[in-house]
């Protein structure tokens, strides 16, 4: 079990007591489901959005260039996950599954955020993300809790990580993607992307945001 240090419950603490006060990545070529652009009216939203919530973030993050803003006011088929690249002024969308225990009809829709262990759902908030590790759906990212909304983050062990059910394919039979337990799935190609642009101390934010 990871252990965290008392600097980054300190910093979280800070951040938690901040954030009741304050008030992308790389151009790919344009896929199925996956969508790539540099300077509509929704990629300024969620860029306002990014670089919002990484000033709120603070010193809590280790890396401010590119932020992931889950935007789960969408239908799961569409691409609700956005890599913001605050360098470069750009946003890479791709499909992004949520809990179960936010969509019981599995309609597709989120209904609502938890942070209640066992519920199985998402959690909406500020999130830093950690390390790589070795779990059930392979390699995965470990994510930490800034918000008072996700303060069990670590406990329900909430982390990004790949899964068939949220990939193009599921969405072409089903209309929907898949469930996760709560946690960020993403289509097995598309996870390789956020491995290599999104961990390792950058901000993970999610709420119902509505930009389509």
């Amino acid at each position: 079990m990871l252990r965290r240090t008392d600097s980054v419950r300190v910093s979280r603490r800070g951040f938690i007591a901040a954030s009741a006060a304050a008030g992308g990545a790389l151009v790919v070529p344009a896929r199925v489901f996956a969508q790539a652009s540099t300077a509509s009216e929704r990629d300024r939203k969620i860029l306002d959005v990014a670089r919002r919530e990484v000033e709120r973030a603070g010193d809590v993050l280790w890396r401010r260039d590119v932020a992931g803003i889950a935007d789960f006011g969408l239908h799961s088929a569409q691409p609700r996950f956005h890599f913001a690249n605050l360098e470069q002024g750009t946003v890479t969308s791709y499909l992004v599954a949520h809990g179960l225990g936010s969509d019981p009809e599995h309609d597709g829709m989120l209904n609502w955020f938890s942070n209640e262990v066992n519920s199985n759902a998402t959690a909406r908030g500020a999130y830093i993300s950690w390390e790589w590790y070795k779990g059930k759906y392979g390699t995965s990212i470990r994510l930490g809790g800034l918000d008072p909304d996700n303060t069990n983050t670590y406990e329900r062990a909430i982390v990004m990580h790949a899964a068939d059910y949220a990939a193009p394919e599921h969405v072409e039979k089903w209309g929907r993607l898949g469930r996760s337990n709560g946690c960020f799935a993403m289509a097995p190609d598309d996870f390789m992307f956020a491995l290599t642009r999104l961990s390792g101390g950058r901000l993970v934010y999610a709420d119902k945001l509505d930009i389509a």
